[in-house]
């Protein structure tokens, strides 16, 4: 996300407008809807952290503890616990 200039961009009117509301500050202008891109949908993030967790949940399922899994994912036994679990309900 970059900056730009309002007086650059906008109409002085609408300068002006908004400058009653909000005047010299900072002002975040959010993406219409239809534009609105999903977490992870530009980067490997999503696909990786999917595959992750399912590597999890299959070292789990042949016995691994959890205790084991946190330290080998470097992950807290928490996000190990609820990994799992989200797993375990994916599979139903």
């Amino acid at each position: 996300m970059s900056y730009k200039k309002a007086t650059k961009v906008l109409p002085i009117e609408i300068v002006k407008l908004i400058q009653d509301y909000i005047d010299g500050e900072y002002i975040y202008i959010p993406k219409k809807e239809e534009n609105k891109k999903s977490w992870g949908s530009k980067t490997s993030t999503r696909i990786e952290l999917k595959s992750r967790n399912s590597n999890i949940y299959n070292d789990y399922l042949n016995g691994m503890k959890t205790r084991d899994l946190a330290e080998k994912y470097y992950l807290s036994l928490k996000s190990i616990q609820r990994i799992i679990l989200n797993e375990k309900k994916s599979c139903i």
